[in-house]
């Protein structure tokens, strides 16, 4: 299956590249790992104003989506830039609140959608078998905890915890805080949040992959041995197109599983979802692995900011329930 994404979006990947090129990200996320937000909060202002958030949100609560499709051609660019934040936490929030619009409970939409959408403001959340901890609770304004038959919003958060990924700092919702939804209206919510949140995980992911393939690539090229490139070495040849062979089969999972969501076939996406979701793990994980043994020693110094997406290759693998978990979900049909 091949995808070819039309001029307009491949017009908003150009454009998000070039604004993310321009910004340091990778400045912007070792000031993130150190607790320092402010470059990251005038990232997520600038996404915000490019309609980042607002693909995920309907245009009765200031979207332009729901637009599964666009959602990841931007969330592969945030993955090649490594971005920091709670970005996919934040669209996951924004597809949680506007699902409890559709759903008659239409208050909490209203009250935090605008700033979410604009980038104003970001969200992080708990999902049922997604794990206990938010991502960046610190740097978010809405703390949304689903579970228990429940949405509500929690009072606060216990005190941070590194993570694998510095730059993801993850923590405890509180518990009590406003109860927003329950019953079916909160599974269903918090379900529709668990897809966007896959979604833009996987294309995060296969980001991450391109960005480590494309940096080993430029690397092997002006490392020596014997007085010639190590890229002209056979063995690092096929390393590095096992790692491409890996990441374009991962690609149409993405944008297929994307469709899937758009077309509004919940059982076939959640499958979809499932299936790219370990796809890009793993592919993302064999780069990083590839990047990792191609750079040498250089390869396992912080310093060096290859290391940025090493990590977080390896976080986004785990993140929202494991490997396992989606594996099951391919296998049981969602």
């Amino acid at each position: 299956m091949r995808f070819l994404l039309d001029a307009e979006q491949r017009d908003f990947a150009r454009s998000l590249d070039g604004m993310l090129t321009a910004a340091d990200t990778p400045a912007a996320a070792r000031s993130w790992a150190a607790g320092e937000h402010a470059a990251g909060f005038a990232l997520r202002q600038r996404l915000g104003a490019a309609g980042v958030f607002a693909l995920a949100a309907p245009e009765a609560h200031g979207g332009v989506g729901p637009l599964p499709v666009e959602t990841a051609v931007a969330f592969v660019e945030l993955g090649r830039h490594a971005v920091p934040g709670p970005l996919v936490e934040t669209v996951a929030a924004v597809a949680l609140l506007a699902r409890l619009a559709e759903l008659g409970i239409p208050e909490p939409a209203k009250r935090s959608l605008p700033t979410l959408v604009g980038g104003g403001a970001s969200a992080t959340l708990t999902l049922p078998g997604a794990g206990p901890y938010a991502l960046d609770a610190d740097a978010s304004a809405v703390l949304l905890a689903a579970g228990d038959g429940e949405v509500r919003l929690a009072p606060g958060h216990a005190e941070p915890r590194a993570s694998l990924d510095p730059a993801r700092r993850l923590a405890r919702l509180l518990a009590g805080g406003e109860v927003v939804a329950s019953g079916d209206a909160a599974a269903d919510a918090a379900g529709r949040a668990l897809d966007w949140a896959a979604l833009a995980t996987a294309a995060q992911s296969l980001g991450v992959g391109y960005a480590l393939l494309d940096r080993t690539v430029a690397y092997v090229r002006e490392r020596t041995q014997f007085g010639v490139p190590v890229g002209s070495f056979q063995a690092v040849k096929h390393r590095l197109a096992d790692v491409l062979v890996g990441l374009e089969f991962a690609r149409p999972l993405v944008f297929g599983a994307a469709v899937s969501l758009r077309d509004g076939d919940r059982p076939a996406a959640r499958v979809d979802l499932a299936a790219a979701k370990v796809a890009t793990g793993e592919a993302a994980y064999g780069a990083a692995r590839a990047a990792l043994q191609l750079h040498g020693a250089l390869g396992y110094t912080a310093e060096y900011d290859l290391s940025l997406w090493l990590l977080k290759a390896r976080a986004l693998r785990g993140a929202w329930g494991g490997v396992g978990r989606w594996r099951e979900r391919v296998v049981t049909g969602g």
